[in-house]
């Protein structure tokens, strides 16, 4: 399989040097023969491995320009597709990539639509090419007619590795319909910002849903291009079928390298502060409490009007991303989370400490805690929490109930890595 040349690779550290993006640790990278995999790692001999930056698959491109030249290309991104200051779009259309369709998921193309909003397909305003929403509303898989003009799928987005996070779900969806029409799919795989540990319980399938796919905990630790491979591997795509898939790694980048999103991956995960709390605080949206919609601080505060014995107080209201935030207009009493220490956070994993606390607070004096769905059984996975959290169970205790889960993913996962643990 081709490596990246020595004087390649110079060239992409000397330009990714000039965009100021973060120096991170390496890693030597692992195939599956479950997919193909360029090798993530190539390298001058004398360079110091621990002083290069994280390269982006999207990055690489003289290692995927050349198998889509020919192709008719359908690409699956957003605005988190960017290597540097271009997008992956514009690089593959300078590149004489025959680009005919762009896949949009949660949030849209450019990414400014609120959670769960339905996004039309249009027509994006640079290059012309159509845009088909796959979150409209209508059907999580692209119409016949448009994978009858497509060739290949090719997915570039950044994920943060949580179960409940759509973007993964859209790429499972695309999978299934490259299995479906006979398509090849590629993932130009990104960091995990919250790869470096594995926690929560493996989702009950009962439970699936749009924040609930695979069977998996609810941080599972992997990169798209990993998920794609254990997807494949283990049968999870549809009536058990396989995909012709191709993954191009990230370079110089391990499960236990801290990487800072250079652009959020969403409205209301602005900071890498709410992306290491965000494990933690989801759950509050199958809730009454607030968790900051609607504020300066989303995924980093909670809070309730009726919630009382808290001096912190905060009030949503309807914005860009957070339209109609819960409780918005109302004052809400709570805890302020957003100066702890993110090393802290990523310490404690998921931490119910804090539903925990809301419940408790709320259903003492009489008031209502979880919405009347049954969304917070579909974002935790499982209908056990809910019943361990009403009999009055601690957070280690339920945390404690999901340690098997756990290791049990992370052994039927390792042979899918890409990446070193």
């Amino acid at each position: 399989m081709k490596k990246l040349t020595k004087v390649s690779f110079l060239m992409l550290v000397m330009w990714l040097s000039l965009t100021s993006m973060t120096t991170l640790q390496a890693c030597n990278s692992t195939a599956h023969n479950t997919a193909t995999t360029v090798t993530a790692n190539a390298q001058p001999e004398a360079t110091t491995v621990s002083e290069k930056a994280v390269v982006v698959g999207a990055a690489r491109t003289d290692e995927y320009v050349p198998l889509l030249k020919g192709k008719r290309v359908a690409l699956m991104s957003n605005q988190t597709g960017m290597v540097g200051d271009k997008h992956t779009l514009d690089l593959m259309v300078e590149r004489g990539v025959n680009v005919v369709t762009i896949f949009s998921p949660e949030h849209g193309f450019r990414g400014n639509a609120d959670a769960g909003e339905h996004v039309s397909s249009s027509v994006d305003e640079k290059t012309g090419i159509p845009i088909a929403s796959l979150y409209d509303g209508k059907s999580p898989m692209p119409s016949k007619v448009v994978m009858d003009g497509i060739d290949i799928i090719v997915t570039d987005i950044q994920d943060v590795g949580l179960r409940f996070y759509t973007y993964y779900v859209t790429m499972i969806n695309l999978m299934d319909a490259a299995v479906t029409y006979n398509k090849q799919f590629m993932v130009l795989d990104r960091p995990n910002p919250n790869g470096m540990y594995v926690d929560g319980p493996i989702l009950d399938m009962t439970l699936k849903s749009g924040v609930g796919r695979l069977p998996i905990p609810t941080v599972h630790g992997m990169t798209l291009g990993e998920l794609a491979q254990m997807a494949n591997g283990e049968g999870w795509l549809k009536d058990g079928k396989k995909c012709d898939l191709t993954v191009i790694p990230c370079g110089n980048y391990t499960h236990q390298t801290r990487y800072a999103l250079p652009i959020a991956p969403s409205p209301n995960l602005p900071n890498m502060l709410s992306i290491y709390l965000y494990p933690s605080m989801c759950y509050f949206e199958g809730t009454t409490v607030s968790l900051g919609r609607g504020t300066d601080w989303p995924f980093q505060v909670y809070g309730h009007p009726d919630m009382t014995g808290y001096a912190f107080e905060f009030t949503p209201t309807s914005r860009p991303g957070a339209k109609t935030p819960t409780q918005m207009d109302k004052l809400c009493h709570g805890v302020d989370l957003h100066n702890l220490a993110a090393e802290d956070v990523i310490a404690k994993g998921i931490n119910l400490e804090y539903v925990i606390d809301a419940y408790r607070n709320l259903t003492k004096g009489g008031h209502e805690f979880y919405l009347k769905s049954n969304f917070f059984d579909k974002l935790m996975g499982t209908t056990r929490v809910r019943e361990m959290i009403a009999q009055g169970k601690s957070a280690d205790e339920i945390k404690a109930t999901w340690q098997d889960d756990v290791k049990r993913f992370k052994q039927q996962r390792k042979p899918y890595l890409l990446y070193e643990e």
